[in-house]
Parts: structure tokens; C-alpha cells; sequence
């Protein structure tokens, strides 16, 4: 009877990727591993079992020159790498080692193997259920048993884990090697940088003896916790239940303050802990996340930018031919000024274009021309937090409070002492309030949008026209968000208000980066007394996305399409609410349509649908950035999944535990935009 113990280990961990190459001790991690193995007097001989992944080619080689055997197979599973590595060294009896295991203790394993072959089981393992430290495991099963397991379950988590088949009740003959003593919370494995400082410590602690006892680890954890502290919250077999998108989530937040480069698409503000987090690819209305699992993007739609779909295929072919040709040269690329051209046809109020490639650097575009045109600092601004947190911290002194004025966790802190004082907001639809701060103010600009959470009120935008016109004040609408939604250019359209200049984004160029301000000639020309300029600016994907996507949208009259199917939203939220006697507030543009549930409860609620609504492939909150292919197929199925969870609701209304249904925290707060 031969038994080989099969080491797993790759270098393209999610967490903390080449760890088994990390060095401790001045010698990589598996090697360490593998020279404690090495006294098992119970193993006839060890393989490594990688993957073909070209990432691992120095692990396979480090390995190789050790002396070990390297079988390698397929990345994802992992269960047919093993049969692969057992049938070339034909095992009869396998002991499963992980390789991010250094302390494993080689009595420990000639323990487990020596019960396994005294009680004739086809399984044993001394992990489940877990009774020794995280970091000890070790399984040891038949080479018939990890066979009939490849051929019989077709389970992907079957095959990336390799032995849940084996543990499945009544399948084989299995048994447990436990401890006398339950020390399954502590924690030796190597799965975050966390944990490799703590192994690290340990080895460093012992040096230069690399082979002490398990016992010797637990009685120093005992004589001194400090070096065990720093990864003391980490859950045992986290990584077992965690997808990839939330494992690499994890890791991005130690490395990207806040986790990411925007605060709307942070996993918190849909669902801590269990939010896939990163996409693979997006095509239409369909997302796929990291391990290939597809949704039904009835959420932001990429806060916003695809109003035509993901990936529409006439967009991105002309992206592709931007591509061949040359994305960026010493020379200008021509679509900028066909893209100019045609936002001025549109707009025939203005006359001039300058184009950037994010909606943060159209409004500071826009303010630097704004108040190089009047001559003035002071702003007036009403609008989306999002825009403007930086002006509304300017404002405040240094002991002011922020409630009600910025998004929890963001303070003023970085924003000039300069620009204090100098930016004033006010509040929509209270022109009052706006005719005080001009009074009282030496106001240069205004910068609004067009519509809040609801329209305008009392001819609210043609009083601020005439205060602007009146006072010589340059007028800025903000239609980042609300441009091409409900008309074929900017909202002001609808409203037959026009201002002095007006930004567009978001949408402009179906996901590639592309926005613009425009505006009337004798301001516009206030640029050429600033200095505005970019190399990034004029590069030639964003304008040829731009001038693609409005034809398109021109063609499809995407605009009409999808304020309908945001009424019929709309229409059926309310239409669930009714049936299951629940009280909702709507707010939103038609097509940038969302919810509120009139309870305590309703951010919990919130949580609650993304949960329920992820588990049956749909990414969902409480609104819904419409685009041209939510067709009422793809409504149909979203409302049939969504009935359920409103009755649900319903119930936790009439006293059922809402946090009990939630199997993680609550989302975080976040913001009303034109929704």
C-alpha cells in the first residue's frame, strides 16, 4: 500500500497571491513545508500538485530542484489535479496537505494515517468536524474513494475543493481523528498577509530548529498571545465560503483606501461580505462575476454609463478601430471635433466644446472657466453630494459640523484653506434661499442640476435663469447624470430653460470614458485665460465612443424607450407594494427610478432584497438605472423573484426578525442622486 501526500499549492492565491514563495527564515514558505512532511515516517513519498497556470513555473521549478515530484493540472479543479498527480505516482492511500499549511507537524499526519489504516475507513480527516488548530489539517482517503468522487459529482465546489463528496453522509466509510481538547479557534494557516506575519513569527521565534512539535506552537501562543494577535479575527475556512470577487475585495481594502476608486460601487453599499465585488464581463443587461456565475443587472448599470447595454456591439467595434488605429498621437485625433460639432447641433444655444474624461473633471472644468468668465470666486451650488463634497467642506470652518451636509465618513480635511468661504450651497426648489446668498454674496456662478428627487416648483429654473441673467451670474446645469435620459441631450431640454453652460457624462460614451462641458461663446473663450489642459484629454477611444454611442442612441431613440420602461418600474414596484400592504416612497428620474420602503427597517429591507435577489441571479437593490435591453422578458423575470421578498417584508412589518433573515451586516447608507 502506497501513500503519497499530494501538497497542493499555486502562486495565483486571491488573497495573498505567491505566498507559498514568500520567503520566512530566508527560504520560501513551501519549502519549509515540505521539510517538516518530510519526517513523516508513515509517507512513502510527496508530490507537489500545481496548476498549468505559467505563474507557477518557479514554484515548479524551486520544487523540482528540492528533490519533489511537481504533477501539474487544472487551475480551477482542483479535485481532477489530484487524481491527475495520484494515477502518475500511483498512490494507493493519499494524504491532502494544502500549501498554505508551514506548521503542519509530521507525527500529527503519521498519526491520522495510522488510524485511517486501523479502522479500514475510506475517508479520514482530523479537520472535520475541527478540533485542532487552523494550519494542522490533514486528510487521508483511498485512491478508489478520490475517483469515484471525480466521476460521480459534477459539483464545481465539489472539484475546487476536493474532499466535500468524500464527506457526504452515507457515500463512503469515514471517520474523525479529534483532539482532546477543542483548539479549532486558533489559527496557523497562511491565507492573508495577516496570518504569514504570525508564521512568520513563529519560525523566527524557533530559528534556526524549523521542526518543533505543534505542541511547542500551542504552548508559545499560551506564553505569548502578542505574536499570535495579529490575524486573531479571521474565520477558520473563511476562503471555503468566500467567492473570488470577495476575497480579492478583501484584499483590495488593505491596499486601496476605501477599497476601490469609487464610493458608489464599494461592496458595503450593497452587501458587506457577500458582494462579488469585481466582474468578469458584462454584455447587454448580464454581468458575469469572477467565478463565472452570471446576473441580471437590474441595478446601476454601472452607475449609469450604459444606457445602451453593456458592451454594445456597435460601440465597441468603433472602439476597436480607434485602437488599430492609433489611440494617441503628437497630433490631435479628428473625432474631438466631430464630436464638438455634433453636441453643438444639439445644443444650438451653445457654442463652444472642451471635453475631459470623468464627471469630476468636467465640473472643475466647468468652475474654472465659469469663474474666469465673471470675474468672480464665489459658488452657488445645488446638486448631488457626490459633485460637490469638496465645495460644501470649503465652506465649512474647521469646528463646523458636517451633519446634514456630507456622506458619513467624509470630512474636510486636504480642501484648501483658500477655497473656504468661497462656496455656498443652497437648496433646490428654495429660490429664496438662493436670492439670499446673491444679495448677501458676491456670487459668480451658479451650478445646479436640473432636477433633484423631484422636479421643479413656482417656474423654479426660469427664476434662477432671470436672478443669473439679472446679476450677471454665469449659470451652470449639471447633467453628468441626467444628460440623454429623458431627451436627446440634456433635461434642461424638456424644461425650455437654457443656462450659460452645461456638462455631460455618464452616459456620453456607453461606458468608455468621455464627458463634456459646453457653452456660449464669451464664456467658453474665458478658458483661454486659465490654464486647462490634459495629455489624456485627447486621446481618441472616449469621442469616438461618444460620436457612436449618439447615433445609436439617435437611431434607437433610446431615450424614449427607456423613460417608458422606467414608468413601467415604477408602475410595478408600486403594484407589488399594494398587494402586500407595504408603504413606499418612489423618487427619480423615469428612467433613474428607485424606492424607499416608509419603515425603521428599510435599509435593513434594502439588504435583505440584494441578498435574496443575488441568490437567484439577479444584482438588485431599491432602484434601477434603465437601459434598451431591460426588455419586458427581462422584467417579467425580475418582478416574479421580487414578489416573494415584498411578502417577506411584509412579514418582518408584522414582527418577523429582519436582521435574523440577513446573513451579514446591513448595507451602508447611500444617496438620492436625480433618483
Amino acid at each position: 500500500m502506497k501513500v503519497v501526500a499530494i501538497v497542493q499549492a499555486r502562486m495565483g492565491s486571491t488573497r495573498l497571491p505567491n505566498k507559498v514563495m514568500k520567503p520566512i527564515l530566508g527560504v520560501p514558505m513551501i519549502e519549509l513545508l515540505l521539510a517538516r512532511l518530510a519526517k513523516s515516517s508513515q509517507i512513502d513519498q510527496i508530490v507537489l500538485a500545481t496548476s498549468t497556470d505559467e505563474r507557477n513555473v518557479p514554484l515548479v521549478k524551486h520544487v523540482q530542484a528540492l528533490g519533489y515530484t511537481c504533477v501539474q493540472g487544472s487551475e480551477t479543479d482542483v479535485l481532477g489535479r489530484y487524481l491527475l498527480a495520484a494515477e502518475q505516482v500511483q498512490a494507493d492511500v493519499i494524504v491532502r496537505i494544502t500549501g498554505d499549511c508551514p506548521l503542519i507537524d509530521p507525527v500529527l499526519v503519521d498519526q491520522a494515517i495510522l488510524q485511517f489504516k486501523s479502522l479500514g475507513v475510506d475517508y479520514l480527516s482530523n479537520s472535520s468536524p475541527a478540533t485542532y488548530p487552523d494550519g494542522l489539517d490533514a486528510e487521508v482517503f483511498t485512491f478508489h474513494a478520490l475517483q469515484s468522487a471525480g466521476f460521480e459529482s459534477n459539483d464545481p465546489f465539489d472539484h475546487e475543493h476536493v474532499t466535500p463528496y468524500l464527506r457526504k453522509p452515507g457515500v463512503f466509510k469515514t471517520s474523525t481523528m479529534r483532539n482532546g481538547e477543542d483548539l479549532s479557534d486558533l489559527r496557523w494557516t497562511v491565507d492573508e498577509p495577516a496570518d504569514f506575519e504570525v508564521v512568520s513569527k513563529v519560525f523566527e521565534y524557533f530559528a534556526p530548529e524549523i521542526h518543533f512539535s505543534w505542541q511547542a506552537t500551542l504552548a508559545l501562543q499560551r506564553c505569548r498571545p502578542d505574536i499570535f494577535f495579529a490575524n486573531h479575527s479571521i474565520i477558520r475556512n473563511e476562503g471555503a465560503t468566500m467567492g473570488t470577487g470577495q476575497k480579492l475585495w478583501k484584499r483590495a481594502k488593505k491596499i486601496i483606501p476605501g477599497g476601490n476608486m469609487l464610493l458608489s460601487k464599494r461592496a458595503e453599499m450593497f452587501l458587506p461580505e457577500q458582494w462579488p465585488a469585481y466582474f468578469s464581463k458584462a454584455k447587454g443587461c448580464q454581468v458575469w462575476d469572477m467565478d463565472g456565475n452570471r446576473y441580471t443587472d437590474m441595478s446601476i448599470m454601472g452607475i449609469g454609463t450604459n444606457i445602451l447595454g453593456y458592451g454594445h456591439p456597435e460601440v465597441d467595434v468603433a472602439v476597436h478601430q480607434a485602437i488599430e488605429n492609433g489611440n494617441m498621437s503628437t497630433f490631435n485625433c479628428p473625432e474631438e471635433v466631430y464630436l464638438a460639432e455634433k453636441l453643438l447641433e444639439l445644443h444650438p444655444w451653445a457654442d463652444m466644446v472642451r471635453l475631459a474624461r470623468s464627471g469630476g473633471e468636467a465640473n472643475a472644468v466647468a468652475i474654472r472657466i465659469a469663474r474666469a468668465a465673471s470675474g468672480r470666486d464665489k459658488v452657488a451650488v445645488c446638486g448631488y453630494h457626490g459633485w460637490h463634497d469638496w465645495y460644501l467642506s470649503a465652506n465649512l470652518g474647521d469646528d463646523e459640523s458636517l451633519a446634514g451636509h456630507l456622506l458619513p465618513g467624509l470630512d474636510p480635511k486636504g480642501v484648501p484653506k483658500n477655497l473656504r468661504g468661497t462656496v455656498f450651497p443652497f437648496n433646490y426648489n428654495n429660490y429664496e434661499e438662493l436670492e439670499d446668498l446673491v444679495n448677501t454674496h458676491d456670487i459668480g456662478v451658479i451650478k445646479m442640476e436640473v432636477v433633484r428627487n423631484k422636479g421643479p416648483e413656482n417656474n423654479f429654473l426660469q427664476k434662477v435663469r432671470q436672478l443669473a441673467t439679472k446679476r450677471g451670474i454665469v449659470l451652470i446645469f449639471d447633467e453628468c447624470t441626467s444628460g440623454f435620459r429623458q431627451t436627446f441631450g440634456g433635461l434642461h431640454k424638456l424644461y425650455g430653460v437654457e443656462p450659460d453652460m452645461a456638462m455631460f457624462g455618464k452616459a456620453l460614451g456607453n461606458g468608455y470614458a468621455i464627458t463634456a462641458t459646453i457653452g456660449r461663446r464669451e464664456i467658453m473663450e474665458a478658458a483661454q485665460s486659465t490654464f486647462i489642459s490634459s495629455t489624456f484629454w485627447t486621446e481618441r477611444i472616449g469621442p469616438t465612443a461618444a460620436l457612436k454611442t449618439l447615433e445609436v442612441m439617435e437611431r434607437q431613440q433610446s431615450w424614449e424607450s427607456i423613460t417608458k420602461t422606467g414608468l413601467e418600474i415604477r408602475q410595478r414596484w408600486q403594484q407589488l407594494a399594494d398587494k402586500h400592504e407595504l408603504q413606499i416612497e418612489h423618487w427619480g428620474l423615469p428612467a433613474l427610478t428607485g424606492y424607499t420602503f416608509q419603515s425603521p427597517n428599510a435599509l435593513a429591507y434594502k439588504t435583505l432584497i440584494t441578498q435574496e435577489m443575488l441568490a437567484q441571479g439577479y444584482l438588485a437593490s431599491n432602484s434601477v438605472y434603465v437601459c434598451t435591453d431591460h426588455t419586458p422578458e427581462v422584467l417579467d423575470g425580475y418582478f416574479a423573484v421580487l414578489d416573494p421578498l415584498f411578502n417577506l417584508i411584509k412579514e418582518c412589518e408584522q414582527g418577523r426578525d429582519v436582521m435574523a433573515l440577513l446573513k451579514g451586516p446591513v448595507c451602508h447608507a447611500g444617496f438620492k442622486r436625480l433618483n
